[in-house]
């Protein structure tokens, strides 16, 4: 096949004298401001990776932690002085336009959704195969691209850690950010009676998501009512650890996902808080962070083919609009997932 009809049947490969593509770069740790959009160097694939040509991106608040390296511990894990890779964002979708020796799951030409380690902002990225699975058919790439972080964090939540079961009854705080609308759809998929907390202007939104009733945290303390749930999955660390509590079942499952907290340890305080009082009481209260796994992404492509999940889009930037996109996320108020599109 020569280089047209690739184009042609939409597998198009970098052209052979490329040698750079446009990306967002990152050299310091601060406010969005500090985005760039340069060329740089086209990445290579190693032996068990894949280039692929990013079509869409999707940017969520651990994005913005790292950009601003707040809170500081994210520095250990992404350079103490500045940004260890220089290109930010990890969920993407896009088409393979090459592949290393050793890649055996994903070929050339094929729609692809995942993480990549080494920034997803940019035309091309360089993308262990063992971290992306197939794009549903029916997904555009935008679609795709909100997917990776937030569902997976989302499924393991509930599925894994929370052990939600049919019939059970589930309370899903922020459930209309990226990872609550997940969470509200994936619930329902395993069975559970859902109560979502949100605003009162995003209560059609997760009604429409399929949850069961929906408090206005504005007017309503959930944790107030006298309703006791099975599993709780809090991302939001709106309420202390025990008025929470109060609203869990004698035996339920507490799954604290997020929250902020100070300047130098961020969410960590509440998850040691967490893990030392689950010592002293029958309620399980299991804070945990998530991990990426083929399996989830295929597992979820799965609910996305048949239906049972669908991403919820907020809005979506240019490239060339990433720190506005960064900084619409750092707001903390996006209904759904915010994309970024190239």
């Amino acid at each position: 096949m020569d280089t047209d009809e690739r184009q042609t049947s939409g597998e198009r490969m970098p052209q052979a004298e490329a040698s750079t593509m446009r990306a967002v770069v990152q050299h310091r740790y601060g406010p969005p401001d500090v985005l760039g959009l340069a060329d740089v160097a086209l990445p290579a694939p190693g032996p068990r990776d894949v280039l692929v040509r990013v079509e869409a991106a999707s940017v969520h608040p651990g994005d913005y932690f790292v950009v601003t390296g707040t809170p500081y511990i994210v520095r250990l894990a992404f350079g103490l002085r500045r940004p260890r890779h220089g290109i930010p964002g990890r969920d993407l979708a896009g088409v393979v336009v090459a592949a290393g020796a050793d890649v055996a799951d994903v070929r050339v030409g094929e729609r692809v959704f995942g993480w990549s380690a080494e920034g997803a902002l940019a035309e091309f990225a360089r993308v262990p195969a063992r971290t992306l699975a197939p794009t549903p058919d029916d997904l555009t790439a935008e679609q795709a691209a909100a997917v990776p972080t937030s569902a997976v964090t989302a499924l393991q939540a509930l599925r894994d850690v929370g052990r939600v079961r049919a019939g059970q009854r589930v309370l899903i705080t922020g459930a209309s950010g990226g990872v609550g609308t997940f969470a509200v759809q994936i619930a329902k998929a395993l069975g559970a009676e859902v109560t979502a907390v949100c605003s009162a202007r995003n209560a059609d939104l997760v009604r429409s998501l399929g949850a069961d009733h929906v408090v206005d945290y504005a007017t309503t303390d959930f944790t107030r009512t006298g309703e006791r749930y099975d599993v709780i999955l809090d991302t939001v660390e709106a309420t202390s650890l025990t008025a929470v509590r109060r609203a869990l079942a004698p035996a339920g499952t507490l799954v604290p996902i997020s929250g902020r907290g100070g300047r130098w340890i961020g969410p960590l305080g509440r998850v040691v808080r967490t893990r030392l009082l689950s010592a002293f009481t029958r309620q399980r209260l299991r804070p945990f962070t998530s991990v990426g796994r083929r399996a989830d992404l295929l597992a979820l492509a799965e609910l996305l083919g048949t239906g049972q999940i669908s991403p919820v889009i907020d809005r979506s930037f240019a490239l060339a609009d990433a720190a506005d996109a960064l900084r619409f996320v750092g707001a903390g108020h996006t209904q759904g997932k915010v994309v970024i599109t190239l």
